[in-house]
């Protein structure tokens, strides 16, 4: 939170700077502003690369689902038997339930982070196609700048509605129609985990996807 604030008033203050030399130039800066959140909302095709995303991410929820729900089974069945087992026999059924858990959890991974990649895959032709209109009708106009009142770091706070020109940009997108997607559909996924090295990178929680309670070893 605090270093959007900071991107915030970094991009304000460099704003305010190149203002000022340009007016110390002779030259008066003419600066507009975008919602971008709405630009995005209304963007052709927007509507079928999020209906793509979700057809092939719901594939693997219900590979995940089913290896969660034969796990949690799994458990309870070995809890319900606990107590008529013999030593060595709980011994292999936790290390085998362990093993089955760690293979789940690897597999939550591996979906949130192909979630990721593949969002930004089915998204980026769009978000090139907005930036490009909006660069186009910054050097048709003469623009210095063109701000974002919609970014969550918050850098418009109050502006003229006249100088908005967000439906100029969504009057241009609509007319250029749906961008053809460079990316390919996505393969169907294994039946199988498979051991994935994490890129770092924070993502949501796939919605649907729930985690079992802990195996006997990890409780």
């Amino acid at each position: 939170m605090r270093s959007s604030v900071r991107v915030a008033t970094a991009v304000v203050a460099l704003t305010i700077s190149m203002a000022g030399l340009l007016a110390a130039q002779g030259t008066a800066p003419k600066i507009v502003y975008v919602n971008s959140q709405k630009i995005i909302a209304q963007a052709p095709g927007r509507a079928d690369a999020e209906a793509q995303f979700q057809k092939e991410m719901n594939q693997y929820k219900a590979q995940v689902q089913h290896m969660g729900d034969t796990l949690q089974s799994q458990i309870a069945d070995y809890q319900k038997n606990e107590a008529t087992m013999t030593p060595a026999a709980k011994t292999a059924r936790e290390k085998d339930l362990g093993a089955k858990r760690n293979a789940y959890q690897q597999r939550v991974q591996e979906l949130e982070q192909t979630a990721q990649q593949r969002e930004a895959e089915l998204v980026r032709p769009i978000m090139e196609q907005i930036n490009k209109i909006i660069e186009q009708l910054r050097t048709e106009n003469g623009y210095s700048f063109i701000l974002d009142a919609g970014s969550q770091a918050g850098v418009v706070v109050a502006a003229d509605s006249t100088l908005d020109v967000t439906d100029q940009v969504i009057k241009r997108l609509v007319a250029a129609g749906p961008v053809a997607s460079k990316a390919a559909p996505m393969a169907a996924p294994s039946t199988t985990a498979t051991p994935t090295r994490s890129t770092g990178a924070a993502s949501p929680k796939p919605t649907g996807v729930s985690r079992p309670k802990s195996t006997p070893n990890g409780r």
